[in-house]
């Protein structure tokens, strides 16, 4: 899954892929010619894991992770303001969850509120996609009429047409795609063409070092923003988040507890970002391997099993189930097990969030 970082220019996107990857990647003043794309994997927190591996000290831990880009989406200015070109679609449209970076660090040069600022950036670039979308949407109207008026639409094309006016007549009343319950039909045609308001959005407000932990006038204002669009909101300082990951554990941990923070802003976005993508996690364990599963949710024990291979979903007899809460009391998957804690369940039992599963199979 791949989590793409847009914002106009000079929002701080290169600072928070920093912060995010513990990269270093060059910040700079935005230049129109630069085509550099930063692309990095990184991990999904998530202290279920770090337990499983304390207790089962394996020979091998494979975390959860999620791809992060920046620079695919670029943002261009020109004489007339900015320019959102094709470059832009594209990058949007490759990536499964957007993070709009809206920058509030600085004063306004024109001596306005960066918070109102802030939500003029977001206005303009959330009008932007949306006129995206109604684009595509146009043009494949265009294309079924045709087929129609040539006496060739099937039942198919008569659905997909439907379900295309039923989407563009959304976005004609400004209602971005992912604030509205699609039926089946809306959800294919919204994922074969990658409508872009149809992606989980995430914004993050970049503000100055001095107002991290503050809640200004302006913070609210971007608050109210975010709870009146149902967008999840992170404020935090991308340059500070950037230096922090630059830090050994330890010393992270001594920063933060230092805040009075227990988690970084930094590993709150990554969690919201894999949570508003739908996705969860398994775990496996033993004494060769602990690693956590990417699934969505909603995913069956016969998927799970798929997840890990093919082969074990295609011999798949049952799954064993056990709560993380119940291995961890107990010390370990063995002795849960005699404790009774482990379950057997079948193919289309609806693997939780943060379960262990261990796929029986006749293969062994």
């Amino acid at each position: 899954m791949k989590v793409g970082l847009i914002g106009l220019p000079g929002s701080g996107k290169t600072s928070l892929f920093n912060a995010l990857t513990r990269s270093q990647a060059r910040t700079h003043e935005y230049d129109a010619h630069d085509t550099a794309v930063n692309l990095a994997t990184i991990p999904v927190p998530d202290p279920r894991f770090d337990i499983a591996v304390e207790i089962c000290r394996p020979k091998k831990q494979v975390q959860a992770s999620i791809e992060v880009v920046d620079g695919a989406a670029r943002i261009e200015s020109d004489a007339h303001g900015r320019s959102f070109g094709t470059d832009f679609l594209a990058g949007v449209r490759s990536v499964d969850a957007l993070v709009l970076v809206l920058g509030a660090f600085r004063t306004d040069p024109a001596g306005g509120d960066p918070g109102q600022s802030a939500i003029r950036d977001a206005e303009i670039v959330a009008q932007e996609l949306l006129l995206a979308d109604l684009t595509v949407l146009d043009n494949r109207l265009i294309r079924l009429e045709k087929t129609k008026a040539a006496k060739r639409q099937g039942a198919a094309e008569a659905a997909e047409e439907l379900a295309v006016r039923s989407l563009h007549q959304k976005l004609d009343a400004m209602q971005p795609l992912r604030s509205s319950e699609l039926t089946p039909d809306e959800e294919r045609v919204a994922k074969a063409f990658a409508l872009v308001t149809a992606k989980p959005l995430i914004l993050v407000l970049n503000v100055a070092e001095s107002a991290v932990g503050s809640r200004g006038p302006h913070i609210a204002a971007v608050e109210a923003y975010a709870a009146a669009a149902d967008l999840p909101l992170i404020v935090l300082c991308a340059k500070l988040e950037a230096e922090i990951a630059q830090m050994d554990p330890a010393e992270e941990r001594d920063y933060l507890a230092a805040m009075g923070l227990t988690v970084s802003a930094r590993d709150a976005l990554i969690r919201i970002a894999y949570s508003r993508l739908g996705l969860i996690s398994f775990l496996t364990v033993g004494s060769d391997e602990v690693r956590c599963w990417t699934i969505k949710a909603g995913t069956t024990a016969v998927g799970a099993a798929e997840k890990i291979h093919t082969d074990i979903a295609r011999t798949f007899i049952r799954a064993e189930v056990m709560e993380f809460a119940d291995f961890q009391a107990a010390g370990g998957w063995d002795a849960a097990r005699a404790a009774g804690k482990m379950r057997l369940e079948g193919k289309d039992y609806v693997v939780r969030d943060g379960e262990i599963v261990h796929i029986r199979n006749s293969r062994g």
